[in-house]
């Protein structure tokens, strides 16, 4: 059975679904399969400043390239969307919000270190090209996605929704939830952009910074979760008048959650560095030309 709204009980049998996420959900389908059926225009095969004309052998092979989105695209980002949902309803969505910090935690790490990828995995870049051609906005796309300004944001987003007063705040207030989630979601995107994207004028770093950079990214999600775990009073307590699941006490539940924040959050980036360096490996150049999608050796250009 699905319910319309939120419900302070844990069950199998019942799946809630909100209007809000499950709106949201839609219009990202709906502005996809939209612009995958308009296709690419004849400017929107080459990057921001180049023209056939000025096109390198590889950009103009690229170009000539069918455009997809490939089947492999597709399953990607709509496997997001199914994720999203799933993590934005049901019986996830009521543990956290009702039941667990720990839960919430969980909810958190998909929302940043799942949903995001797969979503930019799942679009090409010509896609996104028409959005980048006025000068201002492809200026502030630099800057917005530059190493340095990725990490800082990603960061204090994180570091900001997990103060007490703020959190606190989001689980009494659903609009306030709503802008929390969103925010975690445009950081957690601009976090992957140097690892991921899919515009070569939007770079990636070179694979020696991305590697840093994922070190790097370890270092401020394990503060925030050992302040969390080791913390000897309750951060959070509107879970402390929740129902009890398995005898788990609330400080329990928070030390919980800040594992859950620091072990496989940690873990997770230390495996996205592991497979940067067989992708360096494989391409064997430093350079952050060869870090970009659709890149190819010198000698075949």
């Amino acid at each position: 059975m699905f319910l319309l709204h939120p419900v302070a009980r844990l069950s199998l049998s019942e799946f809630s679904v909100h209007p809000s996420t499950t709106i949201g959900i839609a219009l990202f389908a709906a502005a996809y399969i939209w612009r995958a059926r308009q296709g690419p225009s004849a400017a929107d095969r080459f990057p921001v400043g180049v023209t056939a004309e000025t096109a390198t052998t590889a950009q103009l092979d690229a170009a000539t390239a069918p455009a997809g989105p490939t089947p492999v695209q597709r399953l990607s980002y709509f496997s997001s969307l199914v994720l999203l949902f799933l993590t934005l309803n049901g019986p996830l969505h009521d543990l956290s919000d009702f039941y667990l910090f720990s839960g919430h935690m969980v909810q958190h790490l998909i929302l940043t270190l799942v949903v995001p990828p797969l979503m930019i995995v799942g679009t090409p870049g010509w896609m996104l090209r028409p959005l980048l051609r006025r000068a201002s906005l492809f200026a502030a796309a630099r800057r917005l996605t530059s190493v340095t300004w990725c990490f800082v944001a990603f960061n204090v987003v994180l570091a900001f929704w997990h103060l007490p007063p703020l959190y606190n705040l989001a689980l009494a207030n659903h609009g306030v939830h709503i802008g929390q989630h969103l925010m975690f979601i445009a950081a957690s995107v601009l976090m992957w952009w140097p690892l991921m994207s899919p515009l070569p004028e939007l770079p990636r770093a070179a694979y020696p910074a991305q590697m840093l950079y994922c070190f790097l990214m370890v270092i401020p999600m394990s503060i925030i979760s050992i302040y969390i775990a080791m913390a000897d009073t309750l951060l959070y307590p509107a879970y402390a008048a929740a129902p009890r699941i398995m005898g788990i006490t609330p400080m329990q539940d928070q030390q919980y959650g800040g594992l859950i924040m620091w072990i496989p959050g940690g873990v997770f980036f230390y495996a996205v560095m592991t497979v940067v360096f067989f992708k360096w490996s494989n391409r064997g150049e430093d350079t952050e030309e060869s870090a970009q999608v659709g890149w190819v050796p010198s000698a075949q250009s």
